[in-house]
């Protein structure tokens, strides 16, 4: 490496946007069992500011100063003593625990995938958080059929948008709901009926779909339940989950979490670079502008994703 310093955004303690610090730090070595990224892009995710604000603090408590994010996308700088599957120079993507607003980044091998050349750094980035919580859902926990009517709910957002793709090129019927303005792009990701939240109620036009996919949670989740036909799905990754009332109804509801391997990022990665899905990008940030990245996300109103395309500075 040229220099042994670098730019990073670092968090000191919980808090707004202003917590969000731009500072000059040492670069991290890469660990035996690690590599070194030049980080060219990172998403940013909604737990991101949800942890500086400090909601998961009793869960989840950072050791501060930390760097947030987790979304990377890159190319090797150096590997460990013990890395034999990636080499210096390879474009890679994936996910690390912290650290991916930053110039530098280390990270275990096993949370890694090699980027596509069709894909751009950002749409890569995009991948970890979006689109592998999509694909966890509707094909590990979902187990979606050919034919299946599904319901997704912000299908406009970083994970709607690519569940709608996801789905629709597993041939299932999707039904989309979001706001007025994004109607004309949901369905031009593929959606056969979309449903705006703000003019309608979507259990007065929508019954007996065999899947709802709820990113809102709240009252959403908590009306979708009567639209799932017996037997059928209800997965959240955005509220709490009623076993009872899933009980009652006949149907099984879960919260879905995102627990992908390096090979399922891969095959994700290789669909999207065979032009069955695309990354929607919304906004891009230079790495000074977290801040601007952050109070964008905490809109929730979004479509597609946000992420941080990180020049190198120094």
């Amino acid at each position: 490496m040229k220099t042994s310093k670098m730019q990073a955004i670092r968090v000191h303690q919980y808090g707004g946007v202003e917590e969000l610090q731009l500072e000059s730090i040492e670069c991290p070595r890469p660990g035996d069992n690690e590599v070194l990224i030049k980080v060219h892009a990172a998403g940013v995710l909604p737990i991101d500011w949800k942890q500086r604000q400090g909601i998961f603090k009793h869960l989840r408590p950072m050791q501060f100063p930390y760097i947030p994010g987790s979304a990377i996308a890159g190319i090797i700088e150096d590997v460990g003593k013990y890395v034999t599957k990636f080499q210096i120079g390879q474009e890679v993507f994936g996910r690390s625990s912290t650290g991916a607003y930053a110039e530098y980044i280390t990270t275990d091998i096993e949370r890694l995938a090699i980027k596509p050349p069709e894909l751009s750094f950002a749409e890569a980035a995009s991948i970890s958080g979006g689109a592998t919580t999509a694909w966890q859902a509707l094909f590990v926990n979902g187990n979606i059929q050919k034919g299946q009517r599904v319901l997704i709910h912000g299908a406009a957002g970083g994970v709607g948008s690519f569940a709608v793709q996801l789905a629709v090129w597993q041939g299932a019927q999707v039904i989309g709901t979001c706001s007025a303005a994004n109607v004309e792009m949901v369905k031009a990701l593929g959606a056969s009926e979309v449903i705006d939240y703000t003019s309608c109620r979507f259990e007065d036009i929508v019954k007996e779909v065999d899947m709802v996919l709820d990113t809102v949670g709240g009252d959403t989740l908590e009306r979708s339940y009567a639209v799932v036909k017996r037997g059928g799905v209800l997965l959240s990754f955005a509220g709490q989950i009623s076993p009872e009332k899933a009980r009652e109804l006949g149907i099984r509801a879960e919260f879905s979490n995102t627990l992908l391997s390096a090979d399922a990022m891969q095959e994700i990665a290789q669909v999207m670079a065979d032009g069955h899905v695309k990354a929607i990008i919304s906004h891009s940030y230079p790495l000074h502008a977290a801040r601007d990245a952050h109070i964008q996300s905490q809109t929730g109103h979004g479509r597609g994703r946000i992420v941080l395309e990180i020049q190198r500075s120094l």
